[in-house]
């Protein structure tokens, strides 16, 4: 009995040791930071900035290759199919995490089983664009046109699924108005049709349509989140706008194969945490970039996933989109 209970002993602190072993060589080799997007979108440039950071702090190369594709769902399923090591980290924007899973039939991965969150990086939101020129000159004016001729008013997006579409579906739900929604292959087409004149509005990035509303190109009504624009402190929330229980805004964020030693993650968020909040990534995403720094615990980025995967699939479910 003495024996087995020694045996158990040494074998316990084993583990307990190889686990510190483990916390403070890592990383011990190049780290791969997998961005499901094209290079040069927002989710790129917050992967490759971080990434910088971090190899700065740990003395070791954190590597960014780009798997774009399915929204982003063939470089997320990658990683959560890649060994929980640490050394294979995916670095994201919401939607193959929260969005991906409710809207399409088949997602070849579940997110709260197969990946580990480790830390929220951003925020951003939406900001709701007219031409300048439009007749529309108020958000009651739109809900006031929508309601006249239902289905007369068109917005853009960036496809199916992603933010600035689930914001028009959103709004269309709340003022029980008919709005078409035209997806585009990305921002930069629906803004150009928008400045063009060929749609009615755009749920835009505050970053991609704060010089077009600095050049007097673009007119703002709202943001679609519960908390203003820093770029934007002048146009009001929708909530503030008279549009009850609106909120919408994308997150970016890391995350790890399921299964990353829990010394990994806690080690991972607190120098994520740290780098973020520098003057330089501050420069870089927040004054730059039109994001908003949203950091805490793994555990923290946790409950969020949790929550969003609700709502999304409440909003999918409410605007009637098909499963795609």
């Amino acid at each position: 009995m003495k024996t087995r209970f020694t045996a158990a002993a040494l074998a316990l602190c084993a583990l307990l040791a190889g686990s510190a072993f483990a916390q403070e060589s890592y990383p011990s080799k190049p780290v791969r930071v997998i961005v499901p997007y094209s290079p040069g979108g927002a989710a790129d440039i917050f992967g490759r900035s971080l990434a910088h950071k971090l190899s700065e702090t740990f003395k070791q190369s954190f590597l960014v290759e780009n798997k774009p594709g399915a929204n982003g769902g063939i470089g997320a399923d990658f990683v959560a199919k890649s060994a929980p090591d640490g050394y294979t980290l995916l670095v994201t924007a919401s939607g193959p995490i929260v969005v991906n899973p409710v809207l399409y039939a088949k997602v070849p991965y579940v997110p709260l089983r197969d990946f580990a969150p480790v830390a929220q990086g951003t925020v951003y939101q939406y900001v709701l664009v007219t031409l300048a020129s439009s007749p529309i000159h108020s958000l009651d004016d739109l809900v006031r046109a929508a309601r006249a001729k239902p289905g007369a008013l068109s917005y853009g997006s960036t496809g199916i699924g992603g933010g600035n579409h689930l914001s028009g579906e959103l709004l269309a739900l709340a003022t029980h108005t008919t709005l078409t929604h035209v997806p585009y292959k990305g921002s930069a087409a629906a803004l150009a049709d928008l400045l063009g004149g060929q749609i009615s509005f755009m749920f835009d990035t505050v970053i991609t349509s704060v010089p077009q509303i600095r050049a007097g190109k673009l007119r703002a009504f709202a943001v679609s989140s519960r908390k203003r624009a820093s770029a934007l402190p002048e146009v009001p929330t929708m909530e503030q706008a008279g549009v009850t229980g609106f909120d919408i805004s994308q997150w970016q964020g890391v995350l790890a194969p399921a299964g990353t030693p829990k010394a990994i993650i806690d080690r991972l968020n607190a120098e994520i945490v740290k780098a973020l909040h520098s003057s330089e990534m501050q420069e870089r995403l927040v004054t730059k970039g039109g994001n908003e720094i949203v950091t805490g615990s793994a555990e923290d980025f946790t409950a969020l996933i949790r929550s969003d995967l609700k709502l999304y699939a409440q909003l999918i479910k409410d605007a009637k989109i098909p499963a795609q």
